[in-house]
C-alpha cells in the first residue's frame, strides 16, 4: 500500500474536500506551487490507499482537519539567538505552553486580529518548524522518537506580546491563542523525505522582506529530545501538533521594534516543505443586537 509523499488538505476544482498526495514538478519542493493531487481514501492515522485518481487544487486548506488534529503544543525560547535577543538565558528544560485547537487555520487563511488584540502593541509573527505526531507514543527514548512523526510542516505562532507578557496573569496561551492564530502547511511532507529536520532552512518574510532568516540547527532542544521529553508521562497521540519554537528576528526583539499591522502580508517558509502566506485583517466589533 502507498503511503503519502506530501499530504494536503484541500477544496477541488469539484467543490468537495479531499486528503491528497500533492503531484510537484521536478525539482519543486514548494507545496503551495501544487496544482494537483492524488486522492488519498481512508483514515490519514489509520489504513488509507493513495489511489490514483487525480484532481485539480482550488485551494489547500489547512493539512489536517479539526476532527484528525488534537493538542497543539508549542515550545517557547528553543532557538539559541532567539533567547539571547530576548535577553533570556537559555532554558535547561523546553518551554511548554498551548494553543487551543481553534487558533489552528490554513496556508492562505487571513489573520484575523480581534478588537482585545488591536489594543496597545505587540502583534508579532513567529516562523516555526511543525512536527505532527503519526503514532501514539509516551516513554519514547530519543533514539526512536522520530519514528512517531507523520511528517513535519511550517507554521506561524502569530503572538500579541502584551497580552503575553503583560496581562496574562504569567501565562503565554492568552497573547498566542486567539482564533487563527497558528495557520500551518501548506502541506504536510512526510518524515521519509525529511530525515532531518534539523539542517532546514527557516525564514520569515513581511510584505517581501525578510525579517526571519536561520537553520533549524540552532534549536536548543531537537526534534527528537522533545518528543522524547514531552512523551515523559504524557502519551502523544495521532494528530498531535507540536510548533517547535522560532529563531531570532521577532519584531520584539528588533529595534525599533515591528509590529504586524492591518493588511500586512507575512510569509513563513521551510527548506523543502513551502510557505504559508498570510495576510493580517483586523476584524471590527460584532454589532450588539
Amino acid at each position: 500500500m502507498a503511503t503519502f509523499s506530501r499530504l494536503v488538505r484541500f477544496l477541488a476544482k469539484d467543490g468537495r474536500t479531499y486528503y491528497g498526495d500533492a503531484i510537484l514538478p521536478d525539482g519543486v519542493t514548494d507545496i503551495a506551487k501544487a496544482k494537483q493531487a492524488k486522492i488519498i481514501r481512508g483514515q490519514i492515522f489509520g489504513k488509507y490507499d493513495v489511489t490514483d485518481q487525480v484532481e485539480d487544487i482550488r485551494l489547500l486548506l489547512a493539512p489536517l482537519a479539526l476532527d484528525d488534529a488534537k493538542t497543539v503544543r508549542c515550545l517557547g525560547l528553543n532557538y539559541e539567538q532567539h533567547a539571547k535577543e530576548s535577553n533570556l538565558p537559555i532554558p535547561k528544560f523546553p518551554v511548554l505552553f498551548y494553543k487551543p485547537i481553534t487558533s489552528l487555520a490554513g496556508p492562505t487563511d487571513p489573520i484575523p486580529v480581534h478588537p482585545l488584540a488591536q489594543q496597545g502593541t505587540g502583534l508579532d509573527y513567529e516562523c516555526e518548524l511543525v512536527a505532527i505526531i503519526g503514532k501514539a507514543c509516551s516513554d519514547v527514548p530519543e533514539s526512536s522518537a522520530l519514528d512517531y512523526v507523520l511528517g513535519y510542516a511550517i507554521g506561524n505562532d502569530v503572538s500579541h506580546r502584551d497580552w503575553q507578557l503583560k496581562h496574562g496573569g504569567g501565562q503565554w496561551s492568552l497573547g498566542k491563542g486567539f482564533d487563527g492564530w497558528a495557520p500551518y502547511g501548506p502541506g504536510i511532507v512526510s518524515s521519509k523525505i525529511i530525515k532531518d529536520p534539523q539542517n532546514l532552512q527557516i525564514t520569515t518574510k513581511l510584505n517581501g522582506k525578510t525579517v526571519q532568516e536561520s537553520s533549524t540547527k540552532d534549536m536548543i532542544f531537537g526534534i527528537a529530545k522533545t518528543i522524547a521529553f514531552l512523551s515523559q508521562g504524557t502519551t502523544l497521540l495521532p494528530g498531535d501538533l507540536i510548533f517547535t519554537g522560532t529563531p531570532q528576528g521577532v519584531g520584539m526583539g528588533r529595534k525599533p521594534q515591528l509590529w504586524l499591522k492591518d493588511g500586512d502580508i507575512v510569509e513563513v517558509g521551510l527548506e523543502g516543505v513551502g510557505s504559508c502566506v498570510n495576510k493580517v485583517e483586523f476584524t471590527k466589533p460584532k454589532s450588539k443586537l
